[in-house]
């Protein structure tokens, strides 16, 4: 699943981001979401999260049964 439906996440799950700085490359992180940062029910680039470690970005995976 990628990560630009609001629906599909929630606090708790296992998601690979790309952070702000790594938009260029494409780096993803891997974290458990603590905040959904994005109020509209979609985005095109991925629903912005906060992890539990605090770093914000979007999602771009959800991973399969991270709970």
């Amino acid at each position: 699943m990628d990560g630009t439906k609001r629906a599909d996440i929630r606090p708790g799950l296992h998601v690979q981001i790309v952070l702000k700085q790594d938009q260029r490359s494409g780096k993803l992180t891997k974290g458990v979401v603590q905040d959904i940062l994005t109020n509209s029910p979609r985005h095109p680039h991925g629903i912005k999260v906060r992890l539990s470690d605090g770093q914000v970005g979007r999602v771009k995976v959800i991973e399969a049964g991270g709970e």
